[in-house]
């Protein structure tokens, strides 16, 4: 009985423990964030370059023209055929809606086409909504 009973007590703990976990999680995101978004793009090679040049000539411009805000963009050192760039929206909502109107933007369609007459920049995107920790400076 006296096992039976420690280990009830160990489950009862475990859960407490998960349970306080989860509210301190809760506690820690920001009321006020944004949402962020990052996302990885891997080029095919040798696009890099031409990555860029789309991205400093029309991209960055047409996201804020939707709503969106550029906070920075990287290249890993460990892999030099990648482009790493955060974004903040306003809402998730929001970043849908500035998605769909970007996308269905003539400017960027004409320079989504103009970039790839010689084949296809991106091998594969990656994407990552983020919220801000209320001890971030950046929400």
């Amino acid at each position: 009985m006296k096992n039976l009973f420690s280990i009830g007590s160990l489950i009862i703990l475990s859960l407490m423990v998960g349970r306080f976990s989860a509210q301190d999680e809760d506690r820690s995101i920001a009321n006020n964030s944004r949402s962020f978004e990052l996302r990885t793009y891997t080029t095919e090679a040798g696009k890099l370059a031409a990555l860029h040049a789309r991205f400093r000539n029309h991209t960055t411009a047409l996201f804020e023209q939707h709503g969106m805000t550029n906070i920075g963009y990287w290249i890993p050192n460990e892999r030099p055929n990648t482009l790493i760039y955060l974004l903040a929206h306003d809402s998730p909502e929001a970043a849908a809606q500035s998605w769909q109107g970007f996308r269905q933007d003539a400017d960027w369609q004409r320079a989504y086409e103009a970039s790839r007459e010689d084949g296809p920049l991106v091998a594969n995107v990656e994407s990552i909504f983020l919220t801000a920790t209320n001890y971030s400076d950046l929400k």
